[in-house]
């Protein structure tokens, strides 16, 4: 019970003020842009989203930052392209958890191990207080994936199926 007070103590601790100055506007911007500028190159869909707290329930149920990523990546709709290559990064401020949600046509291609080493170096960046370079790693990693596994035929325009701007929250 202690250890569920001091978890619910840090998630209500922080809150949108902290992932908006974690997350500033001109960093919003340049990260769509990033995002914009990745789906060119092939047919997935990426979705960021940094949450500063679990909500209260999540908390009081012993759910983790994986289970609020999974949870998202179905809010955020990121399950619902056509390829079935949609992908979200999440970030959770509170605990400094770094998840990497990808639908099944992309899980097909990537093992556990590759997705893994991807959060493992994000994590450097966002120990470190470097978010934006953390998310850009990211970013860059899931669209090399994207670009092998996905890519778009020459000529071919990319239909942009979900919003590039991150969710903040």
């Amino acid at each position: 019970m202690l250890a569920t007070l001091k978890r619910l103590f840090k998630h209500r601790w922080l809150d949108e003020t902290d992932t908006r100055r974690a997350i500033p506007p001109d960093m919003v911007k340049r990260l769509a842009q990033r995002v914009a500028a990745s789906e060119k190159r092939h047919s997935g869909e990426v979705r960021i989203c940094v949450e500063a707290g679990l909500p209260t329930s999540y908390i009081l149920r012993g759910a983790t930052a994986r289970d609020r990523a999974v949870t998202m990546f179905g809010k955020l709709r990121v399950w619902d392209t056509e390829h079935n290559n949609g992908v979200l990064i999440y970030l959770l401020l509170a605990e400094r958890a770094i998840e990497v949600v990808a639908d099944r046509g992309l899980n097909r291609k990537v093992t556990p191990q590759e997705w893994r080493e991807i959060v493992a170096r994000m994590g450097g960046a966002f120990r470190d207080g470097r978010f934006e370079d953390g998310l850009t790693e990211a970013l860059a990693e899931v669209s090399a994936l994207l670009v092998q596994h996905f890519p778009l035929a020459p000529g071919e325009a990319d239909t942009n199926e979900l919003p590039d701007e991150p969710v903040l929250g």
